[in-house]
């Protein structure tokens, strides 16, 4: 045989092994799936169901949680001036101080209504004792009626006088009209003030007004009485407690948004008016019946799952609620217990049959939180 020849004879004998090879190969894949030493299984060439995930629907606690941004305000604010024009003599006060209703904050220069009040209790008490002698004669009968008339009449005058400087007197004395902090001083010993003269300021802070607008769509799930979480910047990881106390009567024709005031706790006074919140306030707490939202297939406005039965899937629609975390609340179309597709529905079809694989239901008793927001 040639070398030529040998060449030839030898790619023939590789082309058929390797044709061989392959035959092999296919009989092996026509083999029956699953098949087991004694050659049993569901016939050869049935492709397996495809597997799934389900998840059980469950009923759980719910809450609807609205977040808005919100303003604080003192719950009582004034700006401290005189109420009339003089030169203070006593500053009693320091700056950021905490005071009392009716501490004496400042004394304006009272030297001539001293002296006019002196006069004027000395003039009462003469009076007095004139209008008692004539009334003992009275009862002797050695004086007319008139005469004790005319001094009870004095004594009335000389009261009223007295009662008159007293009040004068009274308003030489700034004082705080209510309990909070002081702002800053703006006055010194010697300054001459008047009704427009801002002395400090005071402000109620012990409760904290937060004011807060909310869309007009949510104006159904505000109230009176709804508790209210804020947080502020400054503070990282507070959290001030209040509840909602009034909703506003107008809705802003700009924004169309409404405003809604909560009187907030601040016993520590870390709370100062102006400041930033963020508000969360929960509405609407419920029981509903619950799903992960990997199950939710939505086709144009229709929404249906995938719901496991006989180791078939069937395709019900269903009518949703609000998305909450991972979960989707259902109103309508699915009960308790019923186990729905969670993972692998992409290409299944109404009755086709299927193989569960993993439960992957959510976290038990977990309270869910539905946040709106504004």
């Amino acid at each position: 045989m040639s070398a030529e020849g040998f060449v030839v004879h030898r790619s023939t004998f590789l082309i058929r092994c390797w044709v061989l090879c392959l035959a092999l190969a296919g009989c092996d894949d026509d083999a029956p799936s699953g098949a087991g030493p004694n050659g049993g299984g569901k016939g050869a060439g049935a492709p397996l169901p495809p597997r799934v995930v389900v998840a059980p629907v469950e009923v759980r606690d719910l809450v609807t949680t609205i977040e808005a941004l919100g303003t604080s305000r003192a719950n009582e604010s004034v700006t401290i001036t005189a109420k009339l024009t003089d030169t203070i003599s006593h500053v009693r006060f320091e700056d950021g101080q905490l005071v009392e209703s009716g501490d004496v904050l400042v004394e304006l220069t009272n030297g001539e209504q001293t002296a006019l009040l002196a006069e004027a209790k000395a003039n009462v008490e003469d009076a007095r004792l004139q209008w008692q002698r004539l009334a003992d004669l009275l009862q002797q009968r050695s004086v007319p009626v008139s005469q004790v008339d005319e001094a009870k009449a004095r004594l009335t005058a000389a009261q009223a006088r007295y009662d008159s400087i007293l009040a004068r007197l009274a308003d030489r004395l700034i004082r705080a009209p209510f309990s909070g902090l002081l702002g800053f001083r703006q006055v010194s010993e010697g300054t001459l003030v008047t009704p427009v003269t801002p002395i400090t300021t005071l402000d109620d802070i012990a409760t904290i007004k937060l004011d807060f607008t909310v869309p007009e769509t949510l104006l159904a799930s505000l109230r009176p009485g709804l508790v209210v979480a804020a947080s502020a910047a400054a503070w990282p990881g507070r959290v001030f407690r209040g509840e909602v106390r009034t909703i506003g009567s107008r809705v802003d024709p700009v924004t169309r948004a409404i405003t809604a005031r909560a009187l907030v706790a601040n016993d520590d006074l870390l709370l100062r008016p102006g400041m930033l919140l963020t508000v969360q306030i929960e509405t609407n707490p419920r029981q509903a019946l619950t799903l992960p939202d990997t199950a939710l297939i939505q086709d144009g406005e229709t929404s249906f799952v995938f719901v496991m039965a006989n180791e078939q899937v069937q395709r019900r629609e269903i009518r949703t609620g609000q998305r909450i975390n991972n979960l989707v609340e259902i109103l309508e179309g699915l009960a308790v217990g019923d186990s729905v597709v969670v993972e692998g529905q992409i290409k299944l079809r109404d009755g086709m049959p299927v193989r569960t694989g993993v439960n992957k239901g959510a976290a038990p008793g977990a309270v869910g939180t539905s946040d709106v927001a504004v």
